[in-house]
């Protein structure tokens, strides 16, 4: 496993892409980071898939910003602070940090903010809460590479809680682990899954096939389902 904790200098940070959305989304005070599984697969010396990135500035300044550089952009979630970046062919979306007013267990009414430490607050796991700012340097505030290390899925917090956000994050914390090909499952995630399992019932059939796919096709599946059923 990498155990690197800058990546100035990998190959997938320093590409031409990254270095402009970091140079177009870090200005005026602001600051933006890739953040959760890019981070998490770097950490893990594996294949780099998308770069999602987060910042301080708000959906239509990093639009103005954007379009300023002659960047094409997608309101992909504009509501819940998400815009796509189009560069070089490639999409990279760019979510604004925020805190949730609300939620009803599939979606929730967020607050932009500027505070990095209260985004990572809000998210599912651990090692989704790693970012990487434009220096390259690793910011990991929730304990999330020791995590990694350990290839260990663990929700943020009470685990209950985040599933009553959000109870698709059930099936994301078997998937996930079956992508870590992980030993023991968490116990207090599992515990918190078994708990809010009749949820998952109201969840789009859609949303469920395509987690389970994702699990299906990962290295650590068998055992995974295994312990699902």
């Amino acid at each position: 496993m990498s155990r690197e904790r800058n990546f100035a200098g990998a190959e997938w940070f320093a590409t031409p892409a990254v270095r402009r959305l970091f140079a177009v989304l870090d200005q005026e005070g602001d600051e933006a980071r890739i953040i959760g599984g890019a981070v998490r697969d770097a950490l893990l010396g594996r294949r780099i898939g998308d770069l999602d990135f987060a910042t301080t500035a708000t959906p239509d300044i990093v639009v103005r910003r954007a379009g300023a550089a002659g960047i094409k952009t997608v309101p992909t979630g504009i509501e819940h602070g998400t815009v796509t970046l189009i560069v070089d062919g490639e999409g990279h979306q760019v979510t604004t940090l925020r805190e949730d007013v609300e939620t009803d267990g599939r979606r929730a009414v967020v607050r932009f903010g500027r505070d990095w430490a209260a985004d990572a607050r809000r998210r599912d796991f651990t090692v989704n809460a790693l970012s990487v700012d434009s220096a390259g340097r690793v910011h990991d505030p929730l304990g999330g590479m020791a995590d990694v290390d350990a290839r260990r899925i663990r929700f943020i917090g009470e685990a209950d809680q985040r599933i009553a956000e959000d109870r698709l994050r059930i099936l994301r914390f078997f998937r996930l682990h079956a992508e870590l090909e992980a030993g023991d499952l968490d116990t207090a995630g599992l515990g918190a899954a078994i708990r809010g399992r009749d949820g998952i019932r109201e969840l789009s059939a859609e949303r469920v096939a395509q987690e389970m796919r994702r699990l299906l096709v990962a290295p650590g599946a068998a055992p995974t389902v295994t312990a699902m059923q």
